[in-house]
């Protein structure tokens, strides 16, 4: 059969040969064993409810067996033989561009060469899922390869339910991932009913399909690296000679030696799973390798003293390092940490007091202890990093819950007043102020042909837009379109692409709208193909997550999510060509709402009339929520914004003297 026609057959009527297990491939850990044997029962037969009648009696013991072997039902015998790579959009069956577009992204989360567990499924953050299983896959390129223009697919954490009569400016896909009842959203709760197949953690870009491999983060990472930089100059020097330090090389966090390049300074990332630094090494994010720590450090001092740009990846754990550099008085001027601590208990953080072998069978096996081998390694990590920030060392919370789970390890970071933590978020101190709050976020694009020369076109059209509204901008943002037009420049060079032609790039929603139309045009005036517009939830308004995305809103709304909420529901009616909404996603499930879109761009009046109506809301709604938490920038920039456009009228706060408490 052709690539086509597998799409369009969906579920074989004929079971296809059992597959053997893959070892070179980088697999998932087993899953906490949770279920009951009555759940287990219901956990089957929810699997085989995809499959007639006929096969079950052949499937149900290949799914049993799974089940037990690595705590989830994945269906390894439905995986197709075909290469999974982001085509030319040209390649995919349909009678819908905008469904083939979602096709050609669906494949690139599940890219070996993207995702970090393509066989079970799963693209970054070690459970960060496109699908619970392949039969999912199937039946959802299968709908999507026959879907027209007139409906929409409605997925359920990964299960498409189905398609749905709609019309032309309604989605054509509505994703919800994780929605689960507010008391059943604990770490348990995501084992146990994923265990069972009715939900799913999606992560953020992973189960809404607008996954663009590292290059999705590395160039927050660069401009986070660049700002911490620029907050511990004393004269103004950049970060030439100066030591970054930090952890994990998996998904997103494999972006962190790149943009320690692009930024100029030293990189250290420690990671334990080896296969993840080869992936990272043999890609070019990722200079040298080292095991050893006592050599580590010698390379440090080399490269300290003759100020290289390098990164290191660390085969080891990140508490070796943070304890034998203060045990050897090597000074640290930047430290970070991106391990997957918001999936502690089950592969996103390894203890110092295991090996990695060691840590896979106990997390299975023995989850109790190794949740005692967590938290102890917590602490340590917690120790050692406070004896740096003592002699200077900036650190700051990247996001990924460290700061949290620390905490609830009983490490030494809590302030006095024993609510805060002694360290910030990189968005209280960095992203926050500097970005979010103008309307910076990460807008991004792929080209939908696959081809070179047309990533390289948008590429010129973005620079160009840029340099044009950089004349024009007031000078509370002439440092973010510096670092943006600088980015932009050197974006080929720094060969960011891994999978799709894609390319990320911070903008507000003037930047945004702009560049997008201009690539609308040029898809009318036959200079490039197609073009599918995103952007990470890391953003200013999809994202309500109280120790991230808005852990610089002070108001006490911060443990609130209604701006994600109305976020997606604002994308949907205003031209997105699919929305997705999730629990969960960076920094743990239970812990952030968080929604992201896609819209492809066909070059014609509509797609112009879609993206200046739903890019114009999805900044400016957090702008607005942003603004009434009292937000300095965000006010300057809700102002802005109403001056842009007559129809918009954003309720501004009146602002306290805070001498009246005196």
């Amino acid at each position: 059969m052709t690539f086509k026609e597998q799409l369009l057959q969906g579920i074989p009527n004929e079971l296809p040969a059992k597959k053997k297990y893959d070892k070179n491939v980088n697999h998932a850990p087993k899953r906490k064993a949770i279920l009951d044997d009555e759940e287990k029962k219901l956990a089957l037969e929810n699997a085989l409810r995809y499959f007639d009648k006929k096969h079950h009696k052949e499937l149900l013991p290949e799914f049993r067996e799974e089940l037990e072997k690595y705590g989830r039902i994945y269906m390894y015998r439905f995986k197709p033989d075909y290469n999974f790579h982001a085509r030319s959009i040209d390649e995919y069956p349909g009678k819908s561009l905008q469904a083939k577009g979602i096709m050609l992204m669906i494949q690139n989360n599940l890219d070996p060469e993207v995702a970090q567990h393509p066989d079970e499924l799963i693209t970054y953050g070690g459970n960060g899922a496109v699908f619970q299983n392949w039969a999912q896959y199937l039946l959802t390129m299968q709908y999507l390869a026959n879907m027209d223009d007139t409906q929409t697919l409605v997925m359920y954490s990964g299960h498409p339910m189905g398609l749905f009569p709609s019309h032309e400016n309604a989605p054509r896909v509505v994703v919800t991932n994780g929605m689960m009842i507010p008391n059943y959203s604990q770490p348990d709760d995501w084992e146990k009913f994923n265990a069972l197949g009715v939900t799913q953690y999606g992560q953020m870009t992973a189960g809404s399909y607008m996954y663009i491999g590292p290059q999705g983060i590395v160039h927050g990472t660069t401009i986070t690296v660049l700002n911490a930089g620029r907050k511990i100059s004393k004269d103004g020097e950049g970060l030439a000679g100066k030591l970054f330090v930090t952890s994990g090389l998996g998904g997103m966090s494999g972006a962190q030696p790149k943009a320690g390049n692009i930024a100029g300074c030293i990189t250290i990332c420690a990671e334990v799973n080896l296969k993840a630094i080869e992936t990272r090494h043999k890609q070019g994010w990722v200079d040298e390798v080292i095991d050893d720590v006592e050599k580590l450090a010698e390379r440090v001092q080399k490269a300290k003293d003759k100020k290289e740009v390098v990164s290191i990846a660390f085969h080891g754990n990140i508490v070796d390092i943070w304890e034998y550099f203060a045990e050897n008085n090597i000074y640290i001027d930047l430290g970070s940490d991106q391990t997957s601590l918001h999936n502690p208990w089950a592969g996103g953080y390894y203890p110092v007091t295991l090996s990695f072998e060691e840590a896979q069978k106990m997390m299975a096996e023995d989850p109790d202890q190794f949740k005692k081998e967590v938290q102890e390694s917590l602490r340590r990590q917690a120790d050692a990093i406070n004896k740096h920030t003592s002699k200077g060392t900036y650190f700051f919370d990247y996001g990924n819950a460290f700061l949290l789970e620390a905490s609830r390890a009983g490490a030494d970071i809590m302030a006095e007043n024993g609510k805060d933590f002694i360290y910030p978020s990189y968005v209280q101190d960095i992203m926050g102020p500097m970005c979010f709050d103008y309307g910076f976020g990460p807008f991004r694009w792929v080209c939908a042909s696959g081809k070179e020369e047309d990533l390289q076109k948008t590429d010129e059209i973005a620079a160009a837009i840029l340099k044009q509204i950089m004349e024009r901008s007031p000078a509370e943002i002439q440092q973010q379109m510096q670092d943006n037009i600088q980015w932009i420049k050197g974006a080929r060079e720094n060969k960011l692409v891994v999978g799709s032609k894609a390319r990320i790039l911070y903008a507000d929603a003037e930047g945004r709208m702009e560049i997008a139309k201009a690539f609308n045009d040029a898809i009318g005036n036959g200079e490039i193909g197609p073009v599918i517009l995103g952007r990470d939830h890391h953003d200013v308004s999809g994202t309500d997550s109280p120790f991230r995305e808005t852990s610089n809103i002070y108001d006490g709304s911060r443990f609130t999510a209604d701006m994600a909420i109305q976020n997606v529901i604002g994308d949907s009616f205003r031209g997105a060509t699919w929305v997705s909404i999730h629990n969960g996603g960076g920094v743990g499930w239970g812990e952030v709402i968080n929604g992201g879109f896609g819209m492809i761009l066909e070059g014609n009046k509509a797609s112009e009339d879609r993206l200046k109506s739903m890019l114009f809301w999805d900044v400016n709604n957090g702008i607005a929520r942003r603004n009434w938490a009292r937000n300095e920038g965000a006010i300057f920039t809700a102002k802005r914004a109403m001056e842009s456009n007559p129809q918009l009228k954003i309720t501004i706060p009146n602002l306290v003297d805070p001498t009246l408490f005196d």
